[in-house]
Protein backbone atom coordinates (compact mmCIF):
# COMPACT_ATOMS: atom_id res chain seq x y z
CA UNK A 1 0.00 0.00 0.00
CA UNK A 2 1.31 3.43 -0.94
CA UNK A 3 2.02 6.04 1.70
CA UNK A 4 -1.21 7.58 2.98
CA UNK A 5 -2.03 10.67 5.04
CA UNK A 6 -4.84 9.87 7.47
CA UNK A 7 -6.64 12.07 9.99
CA UNK A 8 -7.96 10.11 12.98
CA UNK A 9 -10.62 11.73 15.13
CA UNK A 10 -10.88 10.17 18.60
CA UNK A 11 -13.97 11.08 20.61
CA UNK A 12 -14.32 11.48 24.34
CA UNK A 13 -16.23 8.22 24.69
CA UNK A 14 -13.34 6.41 23.00
CA UNK A 15 -10.90 7.67 25.64
CA UNK A 16 -12.78 7.79 28.95
CA UNK A 17 -15.15 5.83 31.13
CA UNK A 18 -18.69 6.93 31.94
CA UNK A 19 -17.41 9.02 34.83
CA UNK A 20 -15.08 10.97 32.59
CA UNK A 21 -11.83 9.40 33.73
CA UNK A 22 -9.20 8.69 31.06
CA UNK A 23 -8.84 4.91 30.64
CA UNK A 24 -5.21 3.90 30.13
CA UNK A 25 -6.20 0.77 28.21
CA UNK A 26 -8.13 2.87 25.67
CA UNK A 27 -5.23 5.28 25.19
CA UNK A 28 -2.85 2.33 24.82
CA UNK A 29 -5.09 0.76 22.19
CA UNK A 30 -5.25 3.95 20.11
CA UNK A 31 -1.55 4.69 20.34
CA UNK A 32 -0.64 1.11 19.41
CA UNK A 33 -2.74 1.49 16.25
CA UNK A 34 -1.12 4.85 15.50
CA UNK A 35 2.35 3.31 15.94
CA UNK A 36 1.45 0.48 13.56
CA UNK A 37 0.40 3.04 10.97
CA UNK A 38 3.66 4.92 11.39
CA UNK A 39 5.69 1.72 11.11
CA UNK A 40 3.88 0.97 7.85
CA UNK A 41 5.08 4.32 6.49
CA UNK A 42 1.88 6.35 6.77
CA UNK A 43 1.34 9.86 8.14
CA UNK A 44 -1.14 10.19 11.00
CA UNK A 45 -2.77 13.33 12.33
CA UNK A 46 -4.91 12.92 15.46
CA UNK A 47 -7.84 15.19 16.33
CA UNK A 48 -8.53 14.26 19.92
CA UNK A 49 -11.43 15.17 22.14
CA UNK A 50 -11.38 14.45 25.86
CA UNK A 51 -9.95 17.58 27.47
CA UNK A 52 -13.17 18.60 29.24
CA UNK A 53 -13.98 14.99 30.07
CA UNK A 54 -10.50 14.44 31.47
CA UNK A 55 -10.41 17.62 33.55
CA UNK A 56 -13.75 18.09 35.26
CA UNK A 57 -13.17 15.53 38.01
CA UNK A 58 -9.78 17.02 38.85
CA UNK A 59 -11.61 20.27 39.68
CA UNK A 60 -14.10 18.49 41.91
CA UNK A 61 -17.13 18.41 39.61
CA UNK A 62 -19.29 15.31 40.11
CA UNK A 63 -20.35 15.24 36.45
CA UNK A 64 -19.44 16.93 33.21
CA UNK A 65 -20.34 20.59 33.84
CA UNK A 66 -22.88 22.42 31.68
CA UNK A 67 -21.91 25.95 32.70
CA UNK A 68 -19.52 27.41 30.14
CA UNK A 69 -16.95 28.75 32.61
CA UNK A 70 -16.75 25.35 34.34
CA UNK A 71 -16.28 23.61 30.99
CA UNK A 72 -13.52 26.03 30.03
CA UNK A 73 -11.78 25.49 33.36
CA UNK A 74 -12.12 21.72 32.95
CA UNK A 75 -10.56 21.95 29.49
CA UNK A 76 -7.62 23.95 30.83
CA UNK A 77 -6.86 21.20 33.35
CA UNK A 78 -7.80 18.27 31.15
CA UNK A 79 -5.78 19.24 28.09
CA UNK A 80 -2.48 18.79 29.92
CA UNK A 81 -3.68 15.46 31.38
CA UNK A 82 -4.72 14.32 27.91
CA UNK A 83 -1.48 15.16 26.11
CA UNK A 84 0.54 13.60 28.94
CA UNK A 85 -1.20 10.29 28.27
CA UNK A 86 -0.46 10.43 24.57
CA UNK A 87 3.19 11.29 25.17
CA UNK A 88 3.64 8.55 27.77
CA UNK A 89 2.35 5.91 25.32
CA UNK A 90 3.91 7.18 22.09
CA UNK A 91 7.36 8.14 23.38
CA UNK A 92 8.44 4.55 24.24
CA UNK A 93 7.55 3.64 20.65
CA UNK A 94 9.95 6.28 19.36
CA UNK A 95 7.17 8.61 18.22
CA UNK A 96 7.09 12.30 19.08
CA UNK A 97 3.67 13.74 19.89
CA UNK A 98 3.08 17.40 19.02
CA UNK A 99 0.24 19.32 20.61
CA UNK A 100 -1.65 21.93 18.59
CA UNK A 101 -4.64 23.86 19.95
CA UNK A 102 -6.83 25.66 17.44
CA UNK A 103 -9.71 28.12 17.39
CA UNK A 104 -11.94 29.22 14.55
CA UNK A 105 -9.89 32.41 14.40
CA UNK A 106 -6.94 30.36 13.16
CA UNK A 107 -9.02 29.46 10.11
CA UNK A 108 -10.57 32.91 9.54
CA UNK A 109 -7.18 34.58 9.13
CA UNK A 110 -5.53 33.71 5.84
CA UNK A 111 -2.08 34.27 7.35
CA UNK A 112 -2.70 32.02 10.36
CA UNK A 113 -4.35 29.50 8.04
CA UNK A 114 -1.13 29.32 6.02
CA UNK A 115 1.04 29.26 9.15
CA UNK A 116 -0.91 26.27 10.42
CA UNK A 117 -0.22 24.43 7.18
CA UNK A 118 3.50 25.27 7.30
CA UNK A 119 3.84 24.02 10.88
CA UNK A 120 1.85 20.84 10.19
CA UNK A 121 3.90 20.06 7.11
CA UNK A 122 7.16 20.39 9.03
CA UNK A 123 5.88 18.20 11.87
CA UNK A 124 4.87 15.48 9.41
CA UNK A 125 8.17 15.75 7.54
CA UNK A 126 9.98 15.20 10.87
CA UNK A 127 7.92 12.10 11.63
CA UNK A 128 5.88 13.56 14.49
CA UNK A 129 2.22 12.82 15.20
CA UNK A 130 0.32 16.12 15.57
CA UNK A 131 -2.44 15.89 18.18
CA UNK A 132 -4.99 18.61 17.58
CA UNK A 133 -7.76 19.84 19.84
CA UNK A 134 -9.90 22.92 19.96
CA UNK A 135 -8.66 25.54 22.40
CA UNK A 136 -11.75 25.10 24.53
CA UNK A 137 -10.36 26.89 27.58
CA UNK A 138 -10.39 30.32 25.90
CA UNK A 139 -12.78 30.03 22.99
CA UNK A 140 -16.48 29.81 23.83
CA UNK A 141 -17.60 29.42 20.23
CA UNK A 142 -15.43 26.35 19.70
CA UNK A 143 -17.28 24.32 22.32
CA UNK A 144 -20.28 24.20 19.97
CA UNK A 145 -18.32 22.54 17.13
CA UNK A 146 -19.61 19.05 17.89
CA UNK A 147 -16.87 17.36 19.90
CA UNK A 148 -14.22 18.07 17.26
CA UNK A 149 -16.06 16.24 14.49
CA UNK A 150 -16.27 19.26 12.20
CA UNK A 151 -12.74 20.33 13.10
CA UNK A 152 -11.45 16.93 12.00
CA UNK A 153 -13.24 17.32 8.65
CA UNK A 154 -11.77 20.77 8.06
CA UNK A 155 -8.28 19.61 9.03
CA UNK A 156 -8.50 16.57 6.74
CA UNK A 157 -9.50 18.72 3.80
CA UNK A 158 -6.95 21.41 4.58
CA UNK A 159 -4.11 18.88 4.73
CA UNK A 160 -5.48 17.05 1.66
CA UNK A 161 -5.62 13.81 3.59
CA UNK A 162 -6.34 10.50 1.88
CA UNK A 163 -8.98 9.68 4.47
CA UNK A 164 -10.72 10.74 7.67
CA UNK A 165 -11.32 8.07 10.32
CA UNK A 166 -13.90 9.04 12.96
CA UNK A 167 -13.63 6.61 15.85
CA UNK A 168 -16.69 6.38 18.07
CA UNK A 169 -18.46 3.97 20.41
CA UNK A 170 -20.83 2.72 17.67
CA UNK A 171 -19.63 0.51 14.82
CA UNK A 172 -20.95 2.64 11.98
CA UNK A 173 -24.20 3.99 10.57
CA UNK A 174 -27.51 2.14 11.04
CA UNK A 175 -30.97 2.47 9.58
CA UNK A 176 -32.25 2.95 13.16
CA UNK A 177 -30.78 3.27 16.64
CA UNK A 178 -28.95 -0.01 17.44
CA UNK A 179 -29.09 0.77 21.17
CA UNK A 180 -32.88 0.62 21.17
CA UNK A 181 -33.59 -1.58 18.14
CA UNK A 182 -31.83 -4.98 18.11
CA UNK A 183 -32.89 -5.44 14.47
CA UNK A 184 -31.18 -2.27 13.26
CA UNK A 185 -29.19 -2.82 10.08
CA UNK A 186 -25.71 -1.40 9.61
CA UNK A 187 -24.63 0.25 6.38
CA UNK A 188 -21.19 -0.97 5.32
CA UNK A 189 -20.95 1.68 2.60
CA UNK A 190 -22.89 4.79 1.61
CA UNK A 191 -21.93 6.95 -1.38
CA UNK A 192 -22.87 10.22 0.30
CA UNK A 193 -24.67 11.73 3.28
CA UNK A 194 -28.35 12.26 2.52
CA UNK A 195 -30.81 14.66 4.13
CA UNK A 196 -32.76 11.64 5.40
CA UNK A 197 -29.69 10.40 7.28
CA UNK A 198 -29.21 13.78 8.92
CA UNK A 199 -32.85 13.96 9.99
CA UNK A 200 -32.71 10.45 11.46
CA UNK A 201 -29.49 11.04 13.42
CA UNK A 202 -29.88 11.51 17.15
CA UNK A 203 -28.02 13.47 19.79
CA UNK A 204 -24.96 12.73 21.85
CA UNK A 205 -24.50 9.07 22.67
CA UNK A 206 -22.31 9.61 25.72
CA UNK A 207 -22.46 11.51 28.98
CA UNK A 208 -18.87 12.65 28.56
CA UNK A 209 -19.02 13.72 24.90
CA UNK A 210 -20.82 16.49 23.02
CA UNK A 211 -20.79 15.05 19.51
CA UNK A 212 -23.62 12.74 18.51
CA UNK A 213 -24.07 10.87 15.24
CA UNK A 214 -25.53 13.92 13.52
CA UNK A 215 -22.35 15.91 14.09
CA UNK A 216 -20.36 13.02 12.62
CA UNK A 217 -22.59 12.92 9.55
CA UNK A 218 -22.23 16.67 9.07
CA UNK A 219 -18.47 16.28 9.39
CA UNK A 220 -18.46 13.44 6.87
CA UNK A 221 -20.47 15.54 4.45
CA UNK A 222 -18.03 18.43 4.84
CA UNK A 223 -15.00 16.18 4.38
CA UNK A 224 -16.52 14.74 1.22
CA UNK A 225 -17.09 18.23 -0.17
CA UNK A 226 -13.35 18.83 0.35
CA UNK A 227 -12.41 15.62 -1.46
CA UNK A 228 -11.78 13.35 1.54
CA UNK A 229 -13.38 9.93 2.03
CA UNK A 230 -14.60 9.03 5.51
CA UNK A 231 -14.92 6.02 7.81
CA UNK A 232 -17.16 6.10 10.90
CA UNK A 233 -16.89 3.20 13.31
CA UNK A 234 -14.73 1.58 15.96
CA UNK A 235 -12.28 -1.25 16.39
CA UNK A 236 -9.66 -2.64 18.71
CA UNK A 237 -6.04 -3.69 18.56
CA UNK A 238 -2.94 -2.33 16.93
CA UNK A 239 -4.16 -3.24 13.43
CA UNK A 240 -7.51 -1.44 13.62
CA UNK A 241 -6.41 1.59 11.58
CA UNK A 242 -4.58 -0.55 9.04
CA UNK A 243 -7.68 -2.73 8.72
CA UNK A 244 -9.79 0.35 8.12
CA UNK A 245 -7.44 1.48 5.35
CA UNK A 246 -7.64 -1.96 3.77
CA UNK A 247 -11.45 -1.89 3.71
CA UNK A 248 -11.86 -4.30 6.62
CA UNK A 249 -12.93 -1.84 9.29
CA UNK A 250 -15.82 -2.32 11.71
CA UNK A 251 -18.01 0.53 10.57
CA UNK A 252 -19.29 2.46 7.57
CA UNK A 253 -17.30 3.78 4.62
CA UNK A 254 -18.59 7.00 3.10
CA UNK A 255 -17.70 8.21 -0.39
CA UNK A 256 -15.24 7.18 -3.05
CA UNK A 257 -11.48 7.15 -2.37
CA UNK A 258 -10.89 8.75 -5.79
CA UNK A 259 -12.17 12.27 -5.16
CA UNK A 260 -10.28 15.43 -6.15
CA UNK A 261 -9.14 17.63 -3.26
CA UNK A 262 -10.31 21.22 -3.05
CA UNK A 263 -7.40 23.67 -3.23
CA UNK A 264 -6.42 25.16 0.15
CA UNK A 265 -7.05 28.72 -1.03
CA UNK A 266 -10.56 27.78 -2.11
CA UNK A 267 -11.17 25.90 1.15
CA UNK A 268 -10.29 29.09 3.02
CA UNK A 269 -12.63 31.15 0.84
CA UNK A 270 -15.50 28.67 1.06
CA UNK A 271 -15.41 27.66 4.71
CA UNK A 272 -13.35 30.09 6.78
CA UNK A 273 -13.03 33.62 5.36
CA UNK A 274 -15.46 36.23 6.70
CA UNK A 275 -17.06 38.24 3.87
CA UNK A 276 -16.76 42.01 4.22
CA UNK A 277 -19.54 42.85 1.78
CA UNK A 278 -21.74 41.67 -1.07
CA UNK A 279 -21.74 42.19 -4.84
CA UNK A 280 -24.98 41.79 -6.79
CA UNK A 281 -24.63 40.66 -10.42
CA UNK A 282 -26.93 40.37 -13.43
CA UNK A 283 -27.94 37.15 -15.18
CA UNK A 284 -25.19 37.47 -17.78
CA UNK A 285 -22.47 37.64 -15.16
CA UNK A 286 -24.07 34.78 -13.23
CA UNK A 287 -23.99 32.55 -16.29
CA UNK A 288 -20.41 33.52 -17.18
CA UNK A 289 -19.05 32.88 -13.69
CA UNK A 290 -21.07 29.81 -12.67
CA UNK A 291 -21.44 27.94 -15.96
CA UNK A 292 -18.63 29.40 -18.01
CA UNK A 293 -15.91 29.39 -15.36
CA UNK A 294 -15.07 33.03 -16.15
CA UNK A 295 -13.76 35.81 -13.93
CA UNK A 296 -16.23 38.42 -12.66
CA UNK A 297 -16.02 41.69 -14.61
CA UNK A 298 -17.40 45.14 -13.68
CA UNK A 299 -19.88 45.18 -16.57
CA UNK A 300 -22.02 42.49 -14.90
CA UNK A 301 -22.25 44.17 -11.49
CA UNK A 302 -25.50 45.95 -10.64
CA UNK A 303 -24.98 46.99 -7.00
CA UNK A 304 -22.65 46.73 -4.01
CA UNK A 305 -23.52 46.24 -0.33
CA UNK A 306 -21.16 47.05 2.54
CA UNK A 307 -17.74 48.67 2.74
CA UNK A 308 -14.64 46.70 1.81
CA UNK A 309 -11.07 47.20 0.64
CA UNK A 310 -9.25 45.63 -2.28
CA UNK A 311 -8.24 42.01 -1.48
CA UNK A 312 -11.09 41.64 1.01
CA UNK A 313 -13.43 38.66 0.63
CA UNK A 314 -17.00 39.30 -0.55
CA UNK A 315 -20.10 37.27 -1.29
CA UNK A 316 -21.59 37.38 -4.78
CA UNK A 317 -25.36 37.08 -5.21
CA UNK A 318 -27.74 37.23 -8.14
CA UNK A 319 -30.76 39.50 -8.62
CA UNK A 320 -32.85 37.24 -6.38
CA UNK A 321 -30.18 37.54 -3.66
CA UNK A 322 -29.30 33.83 -4.00
CA UNK A 323 -25.71 33.17 -2.98
CA UNK A 324 -23.57 32.24 -5.99
CA UNK A 325 -20.08 32.19 -4.51
CA UNK A 326 -17.33 34.04 -2.71
CA UNK A 327 -14.02 35.57 -3.72
CA UNK A 328 -11.27 38.13 -3.19
CA UNK A 329 -11.84 41.45 -4.94
CA UNK A 330 -9.30 43.62 -6.76
CA UNK A 331 -11.38 46.77 -6.13
CA UNK A 332 -12.49 48.57 -3.00
CA UNK A 333 -16.23 49.11 -2.58
CA UNK A 334 -15.73 52.84 -3.21
CA UNK A 335 -13.93 52.25 -6.51
CA UNK A 336 -16.31 49.47 -7.50
CA UNK A 337 -19.23 51.89 -7.21
CA UNK A 338 -17.49 54.05 -9.81
CA UNK A 339 -16.94 51.26 -12.33
CA UNK A 340 -19.94 48.93 -11.91
CA UNK A 341 -21.60 48.28 -15.24
CA UNK A 342 -18.59 49.56 -17.21
CA UNK A 343 -16.61 47.47 -19.72
CA UNK A 344 -13.21 46.19 -18.57
CA UNK A 345 -10.92 48.70 -20.37
CA UNK A 346 -12.70 51.64 -18.74
CA UNK A 347 -12.68 50.09 -15.26
CA UNK A 348 -9.17 48.68 -14.85
CA UNK A 349 -7.57 51.99 -13.88
CA UNK A 350 -9.35 51.67 -10.52
CA UNK A 351 -8.04 48.14 -9.84
CA UNK A 352 -5.08 47.61 -7.52
CA UNK A 353 -3.34 45.62 -10.25
CA UNK A 354 -4.78 47.55 -13.22
CA UNK A 355 -6.66 44.50 -14.45
CA UNK A 356 -10.28 44.41 -15.45
CA UNK A 357 -11.33 41.45 -13.28
CA UNK A 358 -13.19 42.30 -10.11
CA UNK A 359 -12.73 38.69 -8.90
CA UNK A 360 -10.33 36.48 -10.85
CA UNK A 361 -11.52 32.90 -11.25
CA UNK A 362 -8.43 31.71 -9.31
CA UNK A 363 -9.68 33.72 -6.31
CA UNK A 364 -13.27 32.48 -6.60
CA UNK A 365 -15.21 29.54 -5.20
CA UNK A 366 -18.74 28.57 -6.20
CA UNK A 367 -21.02 27.81 -3.25
CA UNK A 368 -24.31 26.05 -2.84
CA UNK A 369 -27.29 28.29 -2.57
CA UNK A 370 -27.60 29.25 1.09
CA UNK A 371 -30.61 31.49 0.59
Amino acid sequence: MKKQRIVVKIGSSSLTDNSGNIVEEKVADHTAAIAAMKQAGHEVIVVSSGAVAAGFRALGYAARPKVMAARQASAAVGQSLLIQRYISHLSPKGITAAQMLLTKGDFYSKGRFQNFYTAMTELLNRGAVPIINENDSISIEELTYGDNDMLSALVSGFLQADGLVILTDIDGLYDSNPKTNPNAKRFNFVPEISEEMLQAAGGSGSSVGTGGMKSKLLAADKAQSLGVSVFIGNGAGERKLLDIMEGKGSGTYIGSPMQPHMQRKKQWLAHHAKPSGTIIVDSGAEKAVIKGGKSLLPVGITSIEGLFDALDVVDVRNQNKDLLGRGQVFYSSVDLEKVKGLPGPEAKAYSINERAEVIHRDNWVTLKNEG
